[in-house]
């Protein structure tokens, strides 16, 4: 059984500040905020990483459809906002659960790395 911090979150077992969630997904505030609007997309069934959506391709993009509406709900879909999915140890991976970064409320600039 996997029991990664996003998966006990899905399954009740530890608190969030949930967003918005449906069957398919949990959208919950990130505890660290880069920015005034960070949330967290996650997948209800556990994904590792990019490479496990190769049998369900098409979850993958209802998570962009889930961006939206979310994006649209919490104001950001005025002035824009930056997604983010971190992979592997060198893309800054701290949760071994796919989850997409969702961040704006403020002009964040072209880079998040000086």
């Amino acid at each position: 059984m996997i029991s990664d911090v996003f998966c006990k979150i899905i399954n009740g077992e530890l608190k969030a500040d949930v967003v918005w969630q449906n069957d398919e997904f949990l959208v919950i505030k990130d505890l660290h905020p880069q920015a005034p609007v960070h949330l967290l997309i996650l997948p209800k069934k556990h994904f590792t990483d990019l490479n496990d959506f190769k049998d369900d391709a098409a979850l993958l993009g209802r998570a962009m459809l889930v961006v939206n509406i979310v994006a649209e709900q919490v104001g950001l879909d005025g002035n824009g906002y930056r997604l983010i999915i971190n992979e592997g140890d060198h893309g800054g991976k701290l949760v071994p659960h796919f989850h997409i970064h969702l961040l704006g409320g403020k002009r964040l600039g072209p880079k998040i790395v000086q």
